[in-house]
């Protein structure tokens, strides 16, 4: 039996990169949290916040200067929630599958 990286769509890259969460919900706050790896496909991601397998997302990440050497780059995300776990202190890991992106500016994504 393979393991899971043989699932794989793409290659993963451990990255820990600040991701904000947004909320369906239009008066719910944004969840902050940091990515444990990357994919162009896909991302996981540690929060304080349950989530279900299944269910849409919406998030927003941001490549810092260090990575790219042309300032921060915020990528806006939507995919779906394709995997959840416990972690340790009472957090949950998302693993989710990135549909679709696009570039946005900077400052339009500023909290």
């Amino acid at each position: 039996m393979g393991d899971l990286s043989d699932r794989r769509e793409a290659r993963r890259f451990a990255m820990n990169l600040p991701v904000r969460v947004l909320v369906n919900d239009a008066n719910g706050p944004e969840l902050k949290a940091n990515t444990r790896d990357v994919s162009y496909r896909g991302l996981y991601f540690v929060a304080e916040a349950p989530f279900e397998k299944g269910s849409e997302i919406d998030f927003i990440l941001t490549l810092p200067a260090q990575i790219i050497s042309a300032g921060d780059v915020n990528i806006r995300c939507h995919g779906h929630v394709v995997r959840v776990q416990s972690e340790d202190q009472g957090k949950t890991g998302i693993a989710a599958k990135i549909e679709k992106y696009e570039f946005i500016p900077a400052r339009a994504t500023a909290a």
